[in-house]
């Protein structure tokens, strides 16, 4: 099946609404399950967020390092106030934590040089992937790591709605429409490699399970 790109609902409030409600703690779990163990000895210091929306993994993050700041960054300003008010009532990281609304590669960072760029579900959104893979190496120090959790572009629409009937069949109807534009949206593992051989990246790609799939390692040197 090819990419097809949806209509983008990311900067709506509907759809804001609907993932900041969405508890959707398991996809959380295994995005820091997968960092820590692909970087057992990371232990803090700047790290960039990109795509972060209501901001449940930045403030994990920032929670399960506590030498760490994160900044995290999105386009919507709709998940962005969701974000600030999740923060608002993490007072145990508050003073380490930052939002920031913009889109790469335009965006205006508080810092340059982060020691570990993360990121989960951005890649789909974005028409070009060149825009992400290109950036890092701005946004990164030298030996940064870096850690893309995606969504995986399954063989045909009947296998996408399967997907989503498995993994959200009771979630409201706007989160199932946008998991499946993802997943018509998304890439599989031979094109992310292909993308990161045309930027120069030495990351690996592997599938997470049956609709995610992981783009890790560390910036050149």
């Amino acid at each position: 099946m090819q990419r097809v790109i949806a209509p983008s609902q990311a900067s709506g409030e509907g759809l804001a609404r609907a993932y900041a409600g969405a508890g959707l703690a398991d996809a959380d779990r295994q995005f820091m399950a997968l960092f820590v163990q692909r970087f057992p000895g990371f232990e803090g210091g700047l790290v960039l967020d990109l795509g972060c929306g209501p901001g449940d993994i930045t403030i994990r993050f920032a929670r399960r390092y506590p030498d760490a700041t994160l900044h995290g960054l999105d386009g919507s300003g709709a998940m962005l106030r969701y974000a600030q008010h999740a923060l608002a009532n993490a007072p145990d990281v508050r003073t380490r934590v930052r939002f920031v609304q913009g889109t790469l590669p335009e965006a205006v960072l508080p810092r340059h040089q982060y020691q570990a760029v993360i990121s989960n579900g951005l890649l789909h959104r974005l028409p070009e992937p060149a825009v992400l893979w290109h950036a890092l190496p701005t946004l990164g120090r030298p030996g940064a790591a870096v850690c893309i959790m995606d969504l995986r572009r399954p063989e045909s629409a009947a296998q996408a709605r399967a997907i989503v009937e498995r993994h959200a069949g009771g979630r409201p109807q706007i989160l199932r429409q946008d998991f499946y534009d993802g997943l018509l949206a998304a890439f599989v593992e031979d094109e992310v490699r292909e993308q990161l051989a045309a930027a120069g990246l030495p990351l690996a790609v592997e599938a997470c399970n049956d609709h995610r799939l992981l783009a890790w390692g560390r910036l050149p040197g």
